[in-house]
């Protein structure tokens, strides 16, 4: 075993990406397939000899040996897993078997189930959520869609079909209502409509290609068994670049489970290599920042807040953003979802808040239905001359309305607001209780900017996204210095639809599904959103006038739902996305400013309230694409929300039970 392993190191040739691929296993016959499973290991298909019954098999790799997991099979290629049900699908020659966690194996489709009798069944992959199986049939020039609950298995593709399609090979979703076909003997790359089976071609050049493999960040690599390379899209659009080469025959690839390097089987040599998914061109640095957080205000109570101890009820702590006035006075200010504003000195040594501002009466806010409250606080950037501040709340008085208003604080008390001076700007009717947006803010231009949510449940069901008769699913953008037209506000002349008939004026950018925080980074005078995603992808966005950022025809960098689309240039993708298997849940933050934190400089910050996972980004001018997406610690907080003092300075705030839900970000120690 030595000596074959010796041999193996010796054939591949240095990669492209300048990283030398990692032997893992060695000694298998003709693998083929890979992927992770049960337990979190990698499982193997082995052909063994071809068109010989019984000799194939599947192994799992346990501690760099091929260890045989189930056995009897006759020549299995393709492999996936089945996360709901803990079991293994391959495509068995003509046949698709299900490998359990035991590993036995029993026949999930047979050969007489499908609409034409199979040639050479190959590639496979799964949609969990939809427990959809797509497999390609290089014997005949088919692919399939198989559904799991039911068992029925339909024709998606063929040379009718997909113009020219021959061999295909590679196989993999495009979201939930779309596959990716790679044909091995045209090397052209098909997108494929599950529903109406419509297909456009996306790539070409790709002759030999064999599998197909996302990363987390919705770069598609390629692997090309004839020519013994790993090719990498990095973009929608871009055209493939070559990572890796010297492959002696490099068969189906998945992404590695530390998600910066792709597992790629090699049938000449039988052995399972690890090779670097970092593209040419596009390297992104993820090297974990030396960046921590620590509890911020330690003495500081809430002035009126029951933790329970009162009620008997628990009553946890939402405070759902952290800003300042801009007034000079160094102090904090910090909504609570509940209806409350609360107004403290910005030291460790301040002990109590001040009340600035209580509507918890005019604020609906349910536990179960958390999206809604006050969402939203932005301080008129003259406020230390005229006062003003401005909220956006749900209205405990309507079923489904949020509400933009105006108040100023009291002339004889600059800790105190007066709540008899709300004036309400604007209501916005929504149809259901989640998808409010809620963040309003002051741009360097000095007008206000709203999201709101495309209007909840899912799926977009009222199209409010691609609707500029709505003020669902936008970015909003108002003058509330002047007053025109019978509103108590103005439209500003450059807005992108102010001379529209058939959009609404206050419409800055649309195709929003449920921006989770935005902000301005003052000195480049961007507008940075996180938008939350659906069934896949989150995603970030620079925010610019007119744009349409694709929901809900777009998820992110991916086609959504049956009328989804591929890139277009009326359209507007993110500059980044992470898949639901880091997070489920963006909150976007800002771009760090501030002089206590020297490497934060520069970087915008997000965070997953669901993972509990916090990034730092950065993007290059220059390259017009992020560069950089770093980790720093976590503190074991959802954050809800990321907040800036006066300074600049950045805090991450979560639910609390004790009422120290405020964490301050801080350089690690040495």
């Amino acid at each position: 075993m030595r000596n074959l392993v010796a041999v193996v190191v010796f054939l591949f040739a240095v990669p492209y990406s300048e990283a030398a691929p990692v032997i893992l296993a060695s000694g298998l016959k003709n693998p083929e397939s890979v992927c992770y499973g049960v337990g979190g290991k990698l499982y193997v298909t082995e052909i063994g000899e071809r068109n010989t019954a019984g000799d194939g098999r599947v192994c799992v790799i346990n501690d760099g040996k091929a260890m045989p997991f189930a056995t009897g099979l006759d020549d299995p290629r393709g492999i996936c897993f089945n996360r709901p049900q803990g079991a293994l699908y391959v495509a068995d020659n003509t046949r698709i078997v299900r490998v359990d966690k035991a590993g036995k194996v029993t026949i999930a489709v047979p050969p007489d189930r499908f609409p034409i009798a199979p040639g050479r069944l190959n590639d496979i992959a799964i949609h969990e959520s939809t427990q959809t199986l797509i497999v390609s049939d290089s014997g005949k020039g088919a692919v399939f869609c198989i559904a799991l609950k039911g068992g029925k298995v339909d024709l998606l593709a063929d040379g009718t079909t997909v113009a020219g399609l021959k061999s295909p090979n590679g196989v993999i979703f495009d979201g939930v209502s779309f596959a990716l076909v790679v044909d091995s003997a045209t090397g052209k790359l098909h997108r494929i409509n599950l529903e109406d089976r419509s297909s456009e071609t996306i790539a070409e050049g790709l002759v030999g290609a064999d599998g197909l493999a996302w990363d987390h960040h919705g770069r598609l690599f390629i692997s090309q068994n004839r020519a013994g390379k790993l090719m990498g899209i990095p973009r929608p659009g871009e055209k493939p670049i070559l990572v890796a080469e010297g492959l002696p025959s490099s068969a189906d690839c998945c992404l590695a489970a530390t998600g910066s390097s792709l597992m790629v089987p090699d049938m000449k040599s039988g052995a399972i290599m690890e090779v670097s998914s970092r593209i040419p061109g596009w390297e992104v640095d993820t090297t974990p920042l030396a960046v921590t957080t620590e509890p911020a205000f330690p003495k500081l109570a809430w002035t009126g807040w029951d933790d329970g101890s009162e009620s008997g009820r628990a009553n946890p702590l939402r405070p759902i953003l952290l800003t300042h006035a801009g007034d000079g006075s160094n102090r904090n200010f910090v909504a609570v979802q509940q209806g409350t504003i609360h107004a403290f000195d910005n030291s460790d040594d301040a002990t109590k808040t001040k009340v600035f501002l209580d509507i918890t009466k005019k604020v609906r806010y349910l536990d179960r239905q958390n999206e809604e409250g006050l969402l939203g606080l932005a301080f008129h950037p003259k406020y230390k001359q005229n006062g003003e501040f401005f909220v956006f709340y749900t209205d405990v008085t309507a079923k489904g309305r949020n509400i933009i208003s105006r108040f100023r604080v009291k002339k004889d008390n600059p800790d105190e607001a007066d709540p008899a001076s709300e004036e309400i700007l604007l209501r916005i009717e929504k149809p259901y209780w989640n998808h409010d947006g809620g963040t309003i803010v002051f741009g360097p231009d000095g007008m206000l900017y709203i999201t709101h949510g495309d209007g909840g449940l899912g799926n977009d069901p009222h199209g409010n996204g691609q609707n500029l008769k709505t003020m669902l699913g936008k970015v909003l953008r108002i003058d509330v210095d002047r007053k025109s037209d019978g509103k108590p506000y103005s439209i500003p002349a450059d807005n992108p639809f102010a001379k529209s008939r058939d959009a609404l004026p206050e419409i800055y950018a649309y195709g929003i599904r449920n921006i989770w925080r935005m902000a301005f980074d003052k000195p480049t005078g961007r507008l940075w959103a996180g938008d939350v995603g659906q069934n896949i992808y989150e995603e970030i966005n620079i925010i610019q006038p007119g744009a349409n950022y694709g929901w809900s025809i777009r998820e992110s960098l991916h086609p959504f739902g049956k009328n989804g689309v591929g890139p277009r240039k009326d359209l507007r993708e993110p500059i980044w996305e992470y898949h639901h298997d880091l997070g489920k849940s963006i909150t976007g933050g800002f771009v760090y400013r501030g002089k206590q934190v020297p490497v934060l400089q520069g970087k915008y910050l997000y965070a997953d309230y669901v993972s509990q996972k916090i990034w730092t980004l950065t993007y290059d001018d220059a390259k017009g694409r992020v560069t950089g997406n770093q980790p720093i610690t976590n503190p074991n907080v959802a954050v809800m929300s990321f907040g800036e003092d006066q300074n600049g300075e950045a805090y991450i705030m979560g639910v609390s039970p004790n009422g120290r839900g405020i964490h301050r970000i801080i350089s690690a120690k040495p």
